[in-house]
This record gives C-alpha cells, sequence and structure tokens, in this order.
C-alpha cells in the first residue's frame, strides 16, 4: 500500500476500525464485486480472470465459514448455505456457467441485505440507549 495514496489510507483505516459486524458486511460487498468481475470475464472469454475472481469469492466465503459459530442453529443452517455456494462456485468456474454466478449472487445479495439489516437495528438500540443517559 502507497502511503501517498488517501484512499489505500482510508481503506486500510476503515477495514482496522470496523466491528465484526462492518466486516462481514465487507466481506459480501466483496464477494459481489468478485461474482461481477467473474461474470464479465466469462462474457469477455478471460478465463484467467474469471477463475482468479471465483477463487477469491469461494476464499471469502469459507473465511465466512470459519467464523461461524456452529453451537447457534442459525450458523448451521448459514454453514448448510455456503457450502452450497461453494460447490456452485466450483461448478460455474467449470462450466464458464453465468446462470450459476447469478444465482450465488442472489443469495449473496439476500445475506448482505439481512446483514445491513441487522447492523443497522443494532445501531438503532445501541442509540436508544444511550438516549436516555443524557
Amino acid at each position: 500500500m502507497a502511503i501517498n495514496n488517501p484512499y489505500a489510507v482510508y481503506q486500510n483505516n476503515s477495514v482496522n476500525t470496523a466491528s465484526p459486524g462492518e466486516l462481514t458486511l465487507m466481506l459480501y460487498n466483496g464477494s459481489l464485486k468478485f461474482i461481477h468481475i467473474a461474470k464479465k470475464a466469462i462474457e469477455e472469454k478471460n478465463i484467467e480472470l474469471k477463475n482468479t475472481n471465483i477463487q477469491k469469492t469461494q476464499a471469502i466465503v469459507n473465511e465466512l465459514m470459519v467464523t461461524l459459530n456452529t453451537d447457534l442453529e442459525v450458523s448451521q443452517n448459514l454453514m448448510s448455505l455456503y457450502d452450497y455456494i461453494n460447490r456452485r462456485l466450483t461448478e460455474a468456474n467449470i462450466k464458464n456457467d453465468v446462470a450459476i454466478l447469478e444465482e450465488v449472487e442472489g443469495l449473496i445479495t439476500d445475506f448482505r441485505d439481512t446483514w445491513k439489516q441487522v447492523i443497522q437495528l443494532n445501531r438503532q438500540k445501541q442509540h436508544a440507549g444511550q438516549g436516555g443517559q443524557a
């Protein structure tokens, strides 16, 4: 990272100061970005770029799987869905299939949107709790 690049400094600081919930949101957004690049690469017949970005998406999904608290039932359900997504990504990579990537994109978008709502609800609860202390 170049210190003279203000965007790089901002990006590094935002990751270092993000809450676990915000980091998860960043992972979802990153995976959506990589899927978008992979879809475009398939359309342009750029196999190397497609492969690289599908693998980046799989690395993010693997990270999401590793961080799940498997004691919770909802986490066990998520684990199954993440496993399904990973298998579909492998299939999309082998078959150069944009439709499969669009299916995965839809699932991850749903996760991301739900996660964003959870973060917003938690912020509202925190602010409501602090409001009565003045």
